[in-house]
């Protein structure tokens, strides 16, 4: 099996973590803020030393592309460089920086390979400033329109294309018309399951949908002491009543999880009736009848809680997403490939959201799954062990060097 070199990926890995450090050993690098600037302007000098072809397109996507024997398709690693506001080193990243490693890992072998092998790392994947996530990849992929990112304004204010232009990276490259023979996605799990039961790789096999919705509900504030109950709008109170409803999904749909992950009323005052309540809902779900059913019970409770209550409800989406199944003959080849190494390797499918599941419906697709330690994700203790970070690395190697040479996918 062919190996990468693993304490230079952990240097780049500890070098980008510089970039927008914050206390406790995180990273904050927001989505076209000038820290995601550094990142970026780091990445691409790294693709620059590994002389590889650099195209940014018009969404600040960025790809280096190795040439192949052939003139054809490359096979794509990626992932992303933004972060959340509180979050660590490795989500994303490591997908990004494993690529490079393969790629120089390539080089030093004087490996050719038919097919082109290309590492990208795609915009605004977190979501965190300026929703849908996976912004980069939609409009890479040609499922969000060009224009409609351009004028998303984010949590300050501020545009996308207005963004893009401050720091450098509106590029020229058309998008929506790419053309891939295979994508890979090295990431960690971000949650608890491969530690737990000590296993070392995931061949996931897919992506549950999600649905990201927005509630705006408008009552009327009034004296918490001098208004009776029967003649309150209590734009709070409905919030409430609509959250725990959500709660209750989760038990009446197998595998369904709900999250409130953003909650303001108005006016936030101990002894007034709140007029304004915006909160968010989570909805996620492996099967696509059960999320969509538990979605429309959801919006059926919240609009008769409202109208019992004479409150105005509005509501939309933030990001919609089906459930993803990964291609079965680069799952499989995963397993049997992790097999062959004498690694632990479970199929499962990811919790959360990649741009492999974007990717995956313009060409065969894949991820492998990396342990998280405690599970933690999101959070400036996320860790991944020095060893399960190569075992990966030198996984997703031999995955795109058969890729590439035109096996597991057809000619």
């Amino acid at each position: 099996m062919r190996k990468t070199n693993n304490e230079r990926l952990l240097q780049r890995i500890a070098a980008l973590a510089e970039v927008g450090a914050i206390d406790g050993g995180g990273v904050c690098r927001l989505a076209l803020t000038a820290e995601d600037k550094l990142g970026r302007d780091l990445v691409v000098q790294w693709m620059e030393e590994l002389n590889l072809n650099i195209s940014i397109d018009a969404i600040g996507n960025v790809v280096g592309i190795r040439a192949g024997t052939l003139d054809c398709p490359p096979v794509m690693m990626g992932s992303h460089i933004d972060t959340v506001r509180t979050g660590g080193r490795y989500d994303g990243n490591l997908g990004v920086l494993a690529g490079l490693e393969v790629i120089e890992s390539l080089n030093e072998a004087n490996i050719q390979t038919k097919h082109p092998v290309a590492v990208a790392f795609f915009s605004n994947e977190e979501g965190s400033r300026f929703a849908p996530d996976m912004m980069g990849s939609l409009v890479y992929q040609g499922d969000l329109n060009l224009e409609k990112a351009y004028s998303t304004i984010g949590i300050d204010g501020s545009t996308v294309k207005e963004n893009l232009e401050v720091i450098g990276y509106k590029g020229d490259n058309s998008v929506g018309n790419n053309q891939l023979h295979a994508f890979l996605e090295l990431h960690i799990e971000q949650g608890p399951v491969l530690e737990h039961e000590g296993i070392q790789i995931g061949a996931v096999t897919g992506v549950q949908g999600i649905r990201w919705i927005e509630f705006n509900i408008q009552g009327v504030s009034n004296h918490a002491g001098t208004t009776p109950m029967h003649l309150r709008h209590n734009a709070g109170l409905a919030a409430m009543q609509i959250v725990n409803f959500g709660h209750e999904l989760t038990n009446r749909f197998p595998n369904q999880l709900v999250t409130v992950g953003l909650f303001e009323q108005k006016p936030n005052l101990v002894n007034v009736i709140p007029n304004h309540v915006k909160f968010t809902m989570d909805l996620r779900n492996t099967d696509k009848e059960y999320l969509d059913a538990a979605v429309q019970m959801l919006l059926t409770f919240a609009s008769q809680v409202a109208e019992d209550a004479g409150l105005m409800l509005q509501h939309h989406d933030l990001a919609n997403f089906d459930p993803v199944c990964f291609d079965p003959r680069i799952v499989n080849r995963i397993e049997q490939m992790a097999n062959i190494q004498g690694l632990k390797v479970k199929k499962m499918p990811s919790g959360a959201g990649h741009d492999a599941q974007i990717i995956s419906r313009m060409c065969p697709a894949g991820m492998i799954f990396v342990p998280s330690v405690a599970g933690l994700s999101h959070n400036v203790e996320e860790f991944t062990e020095s060893k399960d970070i190569e075992v990966g690395a030198n996984l997703l190697l031999n995955m795109v060097y058969e890729l590439a040479n035109g096996k597991i996918i057809e000619e």
